[in-house]
C-alpha cells in the first residue's frame, strides 16, 4: 500500500474498531474518498485478516478460531456485556502503546478487545496468559506473541494459571501491563474472582513499568474476593464515562490517574 492508502486503511480500521461495522456509504462520507478506493482498501485489509467484507460494507474480522467454543456461554456472554464501552476503553488503551514496546495482557474480555485493536500494528512484543489472545495475535506479522504457559482450569476463561505462568512472568520485563478485573475499588484495590488467577495477574503487574487497569463502569467501586493489587500500585485506570464521580475522586486521592472514555 502507498502511504496515502495506508493512512486511509488505518482510518477504516479505527472506524470499525469504534463501531464494529460500517457501510460503504459511511466510510465514503467519513474518509471523503470514492467507493472504488474504499473497496480496494477493504479488499487489502481482508487479505490481511483484519476485516470481513459484508454486503454493502465491512465489519471487524471476528474470532472465528472460537467456533468450537461457541456453545460455551461463559466467555461469549461476558463479551456481549457493555460492548460499546469496552470498545471505547480498548481504543484508548491501544493509543497508549508505542512501537517497539513489550506489552502484557491478562485474560479477560476487555483486554481481548485491546488485543484486537492492535492486530494491524507492527514491531510489538506481546506477553499474555490468555489463550484466546495468543490465538488471535499469533499470525499477525508485526507482532511477536508469547504465552506464559500454565493450565486452563475454568471452562470459557482461556486463562492460564499455575506455577508455570508465574515463573515465566518473573523472567520478563514489560513496558505496560493491561489488567482486566472484576472489581476496582480505591480502598480494596483491583480484584478478581479466582485466587489462582489473581496471583498470575499480580505477577504480571509486578513486571510492568506501567500498570493499566481496564474496567467498564459496572466494575468500578466493586470488590471481588481475590486481590490483584492495591490501588497504590496502579498507574492508570481506563473506564467508561458512566463511572461514578465519587469512585473517580477516591481513586485520584490514592494517586491513581483515571481516564474516562
Amino acid at each position: 500500500m502507498s502511504l496515502k492508502t495506508d493512512d486511509r486503511a488505518n482510518q477504516i480500521l479505527h472506524m470499525l474498531l469504534r463501531h464494529g461495522s460500517a457501510s460503504i456509504e459511511d466510510l465514503i462520507q467519513e474518509l471523503e474518498t470514492s467507493a472504488p478506493n474504499i473497496r480496494r482498501d477493504l479488499a487489502k485489509l481482508e487479505r490481511r485478516g483484519l476485516v470481513c467484507r459484508t454486503h454493502g460494507g465491512a465489519e471487524l474480522f471476528g474470532p472465528q478460531i472460537y467456533v468450537p467454543f461457541r456453545f460455551d456461554a461463559g466467555f461469549q456472554t461476558r463479551e456481549e456485556r457493555f460492548v460499546k464501552e469496552k470498545r471505547r476503553i480498548a481504543m484508548a488503551a491501544a493509543d497508549l502503546i508505542r512501537e517497539h514496546e513489550t506489552i502484557a495482557f491478562t485474560a479477560g474480555t476487555t483486554t481481548t478487545q485491546i488485543a484486537r485493536s492492535i492486530r494491524h500494528r507492527t514491531n510489538l512484543r506481546i506477553v499474555t496468559n490468555a489463550v484466546n489472545i495468543g490465538m488471535e495475535l499469533c499470525n499477525q506479522p508485526g507482532l511477536k506473541t508469547s504465552l506464559t504457559g500454565g493450565v486452563v482450569q475454568w471452562a470459557g476463561s482461556f486463562s492460564l494459571i499455575g506455577p508455570a505462568a508465574i515463573q515465566s512472568l518473573s523472567e520478563i520485563h514489560v513496558d505496560r501491563a493491561f489488567i482486566g478485573v472484576c472489581g476496582m475499588d480505591a480502598k480494596r484495590g483491583a480484584s478478581t474472582i479466582e485466587m489462582d488467577e489473581a496471583v498470575v495477574f499480580r505477577a504480571m503487574a509486578r513486571q510492568a513499568k506501567q500498570v493499566v487497569v481496564v474496567a467498564d463502569s459496572s466494575k468500578m467501586g466493586m470488590v471481588s474476593p481475590a486481590l490483584v493489587c492495591p490501588a497504590t500500585e496502579i498507574d492508570l485506570v481506563i473506564t467508561d464515562e458512566s463511572v461514578s464521580p465519587d469512585v473517580v475522586a477516591d481513586l485520584q486521592a490514592k494517586g491513581v490517574e483515571v481516564m474516562t472514555v
